[in-house]
């Protein structure tokens, strides 16, 4: 029997990932009796074949138990489902490993955005401190769509530790600040790389900063002075993965 806490999910995406992924810790699931379109249907006849209980709940109800107005009328209940487990030590053995490090993203709508994008991309493994940053919640996994589950989420105690050991182990670590010179599409990002985002709004901190091997920015036409960070993610990312082609 696990031993891993329950935990209520919600959303489409959320709860189809679980089916997918880890069906046998599916407990339970709550569904809105007034969504009965085909896609709902064809997601409760997959419960259904795992002999999973479905209650139909009141959408007033449902918001209730889930804490949340987004539940896109369905939820359940289940042990906690854990991303996959990756040594970073093995991680670090491989050639072409892609990283991404997020220093300090507390808000878990980004965090989730930055591990549906890091999934997309074919990121090895996002890494981030344990302390002060968003972890892994029911809304992140919501927001994730599925790469909470599929993508390595490595918690840290001391970051800037941590990325001494990448530079030990020949990984190129680039950090993304809005005064540095060079920009993403001047810099080479192939090979063993780790790109570090900073916090939402302080950026990166200062021992993050003193660890990279080199400083990037986004060039930015308009008036504004930066992108949300999960967007400024989605960009650094793909252009890592142009390169890699």
């Amino acid at each position: 029997m696990s031993k891993n806490k329950t935990e209520i999910i919600f959303g489409f995406h959320a709860v189809e990932s679980v089916i997918k992924n880890d069906p046998v810790n599916l407990l339970e699931c709550w569904v809105d009796p007034h969504r009965h379109d085909k896609r709902i249907k064809e997601l409760l006849s997959q419960v259904e074949k795992q002999g999973v209980s479905i209650e139909y709940v009141k959408k007033a109800d449902l918001e209730k138990r889930c804490g949340s107005q987004r539940t896109q009328g369905i939820a359940a209940r289940y042990r906690s489902l854990k991303a996959p487990q990756q040594s970073l030590d093995d991680l670090l053995e491989k050639d072409n490993v892609l990283l991404l490090v997020l220093d300090g993203i507390q808000d878990p709508h980004n965090l989730g955005a930055c591990l549906r994008t890091a999934d997309a991309a074919g990121v090895d493994a996002v890494i981030a401190p344990k302390d002060r940053a968003a972890s892994i919640t029911p809304t992140v996994r919501k927001v994730a769509s599925g790469a909470a589950e599929s993508i390595p989420f490595i918690q840290v105690t001391n970051l800037a530790r941590t990325l001494k050991q990448l530079k030990d182990a020949d990984v190129w670590i680039v950090g993304t600040a809005g005064e540095a010179e060079a920009e993403i599409y001047d810099v080479d990002l192939k090979g063993k790389l780790a790109i570090i985002m900073g916090a939402e709004e302080k950026g990166m901190r200062r021992l993050t900063r003193e660890n990279c091997d080199q400083l990037i920015k986004l060039p930015m036409a308009g008036q504004v002075e930066s992108l949300n960070v999960s967007v400024a993610t989605g960009v650094c990312l793909f252009e890592a993965v142009r390169q890699r082609r």
